[in-house]
């Protein structure tokens, strides 16, 4: 089994309901489960202004699925929880990124693991260092916890109070 990192957002729709969808989507996956989930996150969008904030989570998977495997399951799920639109940096039901696989550093026309820019991104930073604060970046040798001290990123990370669906 491989340990991998999941990013978790969504800004358009009932957003609360989409990550949830997704986390229990994410547990169905064969020869995965999932090991912790972060808070979530009502978070300013990065990249595009203009649009509503996002709800962000991360979560720690292990999973027997090599990484492109792995990545075409997540993007299944999102089509299956009714994901429209693919435009960068665009209001998104749903998105699932993969952030980190491993150890591994895979750079092809498919994917980019770990997942770029995740140091510029407290979106990112603030629910993995809560799951994973001691991981090392395998690029940047550094770890979740440093990276968030070093960030220069100023947009608003705050924890989502809510009740969880079935509680």
């Amino acid at each position: 089994m491989r340990t991998a990192y999941l990013g978790l957002g969504s800004n358009k729709g009932e957003r609360i309901s989409y990550i949830e969808k997704a986390v229990s989507e994410i547990s169905k996956i064969e020869n995965t489960r999932i090991i912790k989930s972060s808070s979530v996150y009502e978070t300013e969008p990065w990249g595009v202004e203009d649009q509503e904030d996002y709800l962000n989570s991360a979560i720690e998977i292990e999973t027997d699925l090599e990484p492109g495997n792995l990545l075409k399951e997540l993007k299944n799920i999102e089509m299956k929880i009714g994901r429209t639109g693919n435009k960068k940096w665009s209001e998104r039901e749903i998105d699932i990124d993969l952030l980190f696989y491993g150890d591994e550093i895979i750079e092809n026309e498919f994917m980019n693991v770990p997942h770029s820019q995740i140091e510029n991104r407290k979106f990112v930073l603030i629910p993995m260092n809560e799951i994973a604060g001691e991981y090392m970046h395998p690029v940047l040798k550094k770890t979740i916890s440093d990276l968030l001290k070093e960030s220069k990123d100023n947009l608003s990370v705050i924890e989502f109070k809510y009740i969880k669906s079935g509680k």
